[in-house]
């Protein structure tokens, strides 16, 4: 049986911007990683460690400056063009003139679906999550964390494989957001969608991964990936196990780890 292709496969990328002018900055060195399909994996690092500059070249919203990258076996290109991916950021990106299931259907009226198709759609995306009722409302009537569930169902309303969020809970207060992880762990694990998570948060990064891929200060490196294996099925009492807070415990010394040694090639640079 052949090996399952890689959902994401990077291989030495690196990341430049403004070369050869004075305000040269590398973003990215030598980043190799693979992320399977239906794996979570998040991305945590340092404020500048090149965590949202690695998901945007997944996104092909910026293009590297050597090494590879493949997104379900195609160019980050391609699978933009086909629109594989879906996205969510920090703020919902919502429009705020299209009511919500309108702004569910967008990416399916940019894809050509006729309108009965495009209102299935959504009315079976806002019954994922758990906003059936809410369809008819405009964004600015719904509360944050209400926002960020329609900004996931709009990314997810076209079907694609690969999910691609950039720090999507940061602005929700602390009880919202840990009732959103949850509700991402049971959206994903119905739609069998793979994801790569950009976060700050040690404890949100362990309690949704797979893995957790620790990177260094800038230039951004791969420094340590860590199996988190807490199980398929997490809930409130995931939070209280043993294993949560030694796997975040491990996260943190290994964030520490890379500080350290990004501040030792500082001086050996000098």
């Amino acid at each position: 049986m052949s090996e399952q292709q890689p959902a994401v496969h990077a291989a030495d990328l690196e990341k430049v911007f403004n070369i050869g002018r004075p305000t040269q900055v590398e973003a990215l060195v030598g980043v190799t990683l693979d992320v399977q399909p239906g794996e979570f994996v998040s991305l945590i690092g340092p404020s500048g460690c090149g965590k949202s500059t690695l998901l945007r070249l997944i996104a092909d919203l910026l293009e590297p400056t050597a090494g590879e990258l493949a997104v379900n076996g195609k160019s980050a290109r391609q699978a933009r063009l086909d629109q594989d991916y879906g996205m969510a950021f920090q703020q919902s990106g919502l429009f705020d003139w299209r009511s919500v299931a309108k702004n569910i259907e967008l990416p399916l009226e940019l894809k050509g679906w006729d309108k009965a198709k495009r209102r299935a759609r959504s009315k079976e995306m806002l019954e994922l999550v758990r906003l059936g009722d809410r369809g008819s409302s405009m964004p600015w009537q719904l509360s944050g964390g209400q926002q960020q569930r329609i900004a996931i169902a709009r990314a997810l309303a076209a079907h694609p494989p690969l999910l691609l969020m950039d720090e999507p809970f940061g602005a929700l207060d602390e009880m919202t957001r840990e009732h959103m992880q949850s509700e991402l762990l049971r959206i994903c694990s119905e739609t069998h969608t793979t994801v790569v998570f950009v976060t700050h948060s040690i404890p949100e990064a362990v309690y949704l991964s797979d893995r957790v891929v620790v990177m260094s200060p800038g230039p951004g490196r791969i420094t340590q990936i860590i199996d988190v294996r807490l199980g398929d099925q997490r809930d409130d009492d995931t939070r209280e196990a043993t294993e949560f807070y030694q796997k975040i415990t491990e996260v943190r010394e290994a964030l520490r780890g890379s500080e350290l040694g990004a501040a030792a090639r500082g001086i050996e640079d000098r």
